[in-house]
């Protein structure tokens, strides 16, 4: 298909952008090609400049869960800018998407919304310091929580060793109080735990980690956790940014009945604008500023805009909803794993219900390292090539999640079941 329009114009996006994006995966240079440049979405659907339609598996990196341009939520946006755009006040819609998530979540007494999941991971961290009077942090390899310097550190071997900095720019101060675990390793985190509690004022993980492809926490696992962190008054937080109200009401920690202490949310109930909240148990949100001494603040925080996108997208979401999207996600990665079987090919689709990442093995993932392993950067990227030409978008990078919503229809999923069994099957004859 052609893409003349989307190359002219990312040619001049790097003229003036670092890059010619605004988020590093979007350039495409884990899978090659050019970038594409879309100017609208519809359903399950996308369009690029170059008027080329493409069903979407990324809808905005999990965030529309309802699909492109859902009639009640773009009703209720248009009913929202048609009074305003931003007052810097309170607003009804705040307590009334404040209340149904609090009605919702378990774990969630009272919220506070903020812009992005990067500042409700950062803000929560704070909280926890902040209401613990400790420092250190516990998170766990290749659970990503956002770019805040305390949290961006390598996977590496040993315990407890305070990891290198995964990027520029942030100075060995901002990590010396990070400490980084094997995700899943139930023997790892009591040893640290038993050495360094009286530090440690937190640990946050990702209940269902979504960028080292897609790994479930073991449940026996995050029992340990929460365990522990009862024991020895560390707060846990939950980081749901990803997996909240994607696949329950309650989110995954309702449907593993494990609750943490906070949870951080974004994606989804933001109805497809930049948000991010956390929330928690009472006690600790009331040290929040202006009933506490936990400063933090933000001029757009709780827009009436975007929280009317987000009540609109979350009313939506009941027991049926999830039922009728879980129950067809969950037969797509059955049928897809036993056609990789029958057919003895080296590859597994590793899912939670409709949060899903395919992988060039057989085995099951269940840590980074194990991810880092069955890495195939070059085999991903002729994937992606080949579910681009056939109309399919896909994340442009082989550790990302992608997601199924509850517009993309059979045919849709029958169409991406063929794609990926033409692809492996072309590869096995080139290899033969």
């Amino acid at each position: 298909m052609a893409i003349k329009r989307s190359i002219r114009l990312f040619q001049e996006a790097k003229k003036v952008m670092v890059g010619g994006v605004n988020s590093p995966v979007r350039s495409f240079l884990s899978v090659g090609g050019n970038p594409l440049v879309i100017q609208r979405g519809k359903g399950a659907y996308i369009f690029d400049v170059d008027h080329n339609r493409y069903t979407d598996y990324c809808l905005s990196w999990g965030s529309l869960i309802l699909g492109h341009g859902n009639k009640e939520v773009m009703s209720a946006v248009k009913k929202a800018l048609a009074q305003g755009t931003s007052y810097g006040t309170t607003t009804q819609i705040e307590v009334e998407i404040a209340k149904f998530i609090v009605r919702h979540v378990p774990s969630m007494a009272q919220i506070r919304f903020v812009n992005s999941g990067t500042e409700a991971a950062m803000s929560a961290i704070r909280l926890a310091r902040g209401f613990t009077k400790k420092n250190k942090v516990i998170k766990f390899d290749g659970c990503y929580h956002g770019h805040f310097d305390d949290l961006l550190t390598k996977a590496g071997s040993g315990v407890a060793n305070l990891k290198e900095s995964s990027s520029l720019g942030i100075t060995p101060s901002h990590i010396e109080n990070t400490i980084s675990l094997p995700f899943n390793d139930r023997k790892i985190f009591p040893e640290v735990v038993s050495r360094h509690h009286r530090d440690i004022a937190c640990c946050i993980i990702e209940p269902i980690a979504g960028n080292m492809g897609v790994i479930p926490a073991q449940k026996k696992f995050l029992k340990v956790l929460r365990e522990l962190t009862k024991r020895y008054n560390i707060v846990l937080i939950f980081d749901e940014i990803m997996t909240g109200f994607r696949t329950h009401l309650g989110c995954v920690q309702s449907e593993f009945e494990i609750f943490p202490d906070i949870t951080c949310l974004g994606k989804i109930i933001g109805g497809g604008f930049p948000i991010g909240a956390y929330g928690g148990r009472k006690d600790i949100m009331q040290c929040l500023a202006p009933l506490g001494g936990v400063y933090q603040a933000g001029t757009f925080s709780g827009n009436p805009v975007v929280l009317s996108a987000g009540l609109a997208t979350l009313k939506n979401l009941n027991p049926q909803f999830y039922k009728r999207l879980n129950r067809r996600t969950d037969e797509f990665a059955e049928t897809l794993h036993i056609w990789f079987q029958k057919n003895r090919i080296s590859a597994t689709l590793s899912h939670h219900r409709s949060m899903m990442s395919l992988r060039f093995r057989a085995q099951e993932i269940s840590d980074y390292q194990d991810a880092l392993k069955c890495s195939s950067k070059e085999g991903y990227a002729k994937l992606f090539q080949k579910l681009l030409h056939d109309g399919i978008y896909w994340p442009a990078a082989e550790l990302e999640a992608f997601f199924i919503s509850g517009v993309h229809t059979e045919g849709d999923l029958k169409k991406l079941l063929t794609s990926i069994q033409d692809f492996f099957f072309t590869e096995r004859s080139r290899n033969v």
